[in-house]
């Protein structure tokens, strides 16, 4: 089984310990016997693990009650004619960055981060693009997708620089612990700074709601966890402050 899928036993064994694929069945010896439904099965657990998905959401997606092996070969089959496309982007954008080397070409700063752009904007389709759809409506979503699309190499630099900051403001504003402090209402004036860097509109209302969802969504918990322990909740009851002032 190993051999066939191109892993280790080692692997095997633990996708068993973890839940995800276990043998039809053990021999009296102790080996460990396979057969179609678990050739499917691993099948399907490393093609989603090529899209970089986690043992723990695969382990979601084969033990949920409407998991279907079709569908999810379908959906899988979306994700990677979607990454074709962000690789062609990708490609088209190198290419002609050789063009503009040679002098063959030239292109706008604009152009120059498109490709890169462009994938973070399907990142954000594909993990949140139904929930702030429904929240916010198209047209607000494609107006910032717009944005992203323009933003140039200085955007791009003070973007990053300024997540840099928000994060680590955030987390020493968390290890004080209190939300109404000084560097907690800094912390919100960098996020907002931060927001408006893919809102073409501001509303103290949508701006609350989104701290909300941090919370209540595990998705976004987990990401602002990675930045100190609790800082989403943190962060929720920093805002309430902030934008009550």
């Amino acid at each position: 089984m190993a051999d066939l899928a191109g892993i280790s036993t080692r692997t095997l064994r633990y996708y068993e310990s973890f839940g995800l694929l276990a043998p039809q069945r053990i021999n009296s010896s102790g080996y460990r016997i396979y057969g179609q439904v678990q050739v499917d099965r691993l099948q399907i657990i490393l093609f989603f693990r090529e899209l970089g998905m986690s043992l723990a959401a695969i382990r979601g997606i084969l033990t949920s009650d409407t998991f279907e092996s079709g569908q999810a070969l379908r959906e899988h089959r979306s994700l990677l004619l979607d990454r074709k496309k962000q690789l062609d982007r990708l490609l088209a954008n190198v290419e002609k960055t050789i063009e503009m080397q040679e002098g063959r070409t030239t292109m706008t700063d604009s152009e120059k981060f498109e490709g890169l752009s462009q994938k973070m904007i399907d990142e954000n389709e594909k993990k949140y693009g139904k929930e702030i759809r429904s929240r916010y409506g198209d047209a607000a979503v494609d107006s910032s997708n717009d944005k992203l699309k323009k933003m140039g190499k200085e955007d791009h630099i003070r973007l990053e620089a300024l997540t840099a900051e928000l994060n680590e403001t955030l987390k020493a504003a968390c290890e004080q612990g209190d939300p109404t402090s000084v560097l907690a209402q800094k912390a919100c004036e960098l996020h907002k700074k931060w927001l408006m860097y893919y809102w073409t509109k501001y509303s103290k209302e949508n701006h609350l709601a989104l701290t909300e969802g941090y919370v209540c969504d595990p998705r976004f918990t987990a990401y602002y966890d990675q930045i100190a322990p609790g800082s989403a909740v943190f962060l929720r009851d920093a805002m309430r402050k902030y934008l009550a002032d």
